[in-house]
């Protein structure tokens, strides 16, 4: 298995997808560990199904890339989201289960309708639980999806004060004179970006788990805010090179494979932090 292993290493498709698998699995950790302490942990859940529509909806304009209009639609949807949260009659929860479940059922009816190939079925369950997609990208999808998961990551490690600050008193924040509005709006662009570009690693129904996972497995052991997000992307990172390399050498799907790591390590850290 070690000389396969390393045999494997030697093309450029297994590198790339190591490094942009763990990128953007390091950016979602990071970006999670927010949304779980603000409790938006299915934020990212409902919008990945709004890329998964735009995407669907692109590839029946027979567009050759899906990913303008799935920022585009994603970014729109998750600033009115994160607006609807306090003003709006329709209470953030109810806007992200309807936005959620009406955005799944508008692309699976624009695939269904206007199909773009003769494998329908076969289309959809790839975009929704990904697919060896993330082992066929091309020079510009790794520059693309590698720079915009370091800007989140940075973005991340710039705000972590702040974040901190909305996560537990968002309306003494306001009070004090933070600019609530316009970390809120950021924010619902960078959750976008994360759930846009982790779509073609995990595909559109796993999305939500890079953002969950690691930042419950590390807030289960740690309560330290710097500690928690540290240890958050350490998780990730194990977790992405673990499920890539399994999944190249197994055969076995690429998100599937990573999240099911990810399920492991957090109940190695959930008997830890019971027994802590």
């Amino acid at each position: 298995m070690t000389d396969q292993l390393v045999e494997y290493l030697g093309y450029p498709f297994v590198r790339h997808a190591l490094v942009v698998g763990t990128l953007i699995s390091v950016a979602a950790a990071l970006l999670g560990v927010s949304l779980v302490l603000r409790r938006l942990s299915n934020m990212g859940d409902g919008l990945s199904h709004v890329a998964f529509a735009a995407m669907a909806i692109g590839g029946v304009m027979s567009l050759t890339d899906n990913f303008l209009p799935g920022l585009v639609a994603t970014s729109a949807c998750s600033v009115v989201l994160m607006s609807a949260r306090s003003h709006s009659k329709t209470k953030g929860d109810a806007a992200l289960a309807m936005l959620s479940v009406g955005m799944l059922a508008l692309g699976y009816l624009a695939v269904n309708l206007f199909p773009t190939s003769s494998n329908v079925s076969g289309d959809v369950c790839t975009t929704l639980f990904g697919s060896t997609s993330i082992l066929t990208l091309s020079d510009r999808d790794v520059w693309v999806s590698g720079a915009l998961s370091v800007a989140v990551a940075g973005f991340c490690v710039w705000t972590h004060h702040r974040s901190l600050e909305f996560a537990f008193d968002e309306d003494f924040a306001r009070v004090e004179g933070g600019r609530v509005r316009a970390f809120n709006t950021i924010s619902a662009l960078v959750v976008a970006v994360v759930v846009v570009v982790s779509i073609r690693l995990v595909g559109a129904l796993l999305v939500s788990a890079l953002l969950v996972f690691p930042a419950a497995s590390a807030l289960r052991i740690f309560k330290s805010y710097r500690a928690v997000c540290a240890f958050a992307a350490l998780f990730a990172a194990v977790s992405a090179l673990t499920g890539v390399l399994t999944s190249v050498l197994a055969g076995t799907p690429v998100g599937a494979t990573i999240i099911a790591v990810d399920m492991f390590v957090f109940a190695v850290c959930w008997i830890i932090g019971k027994r802590g």
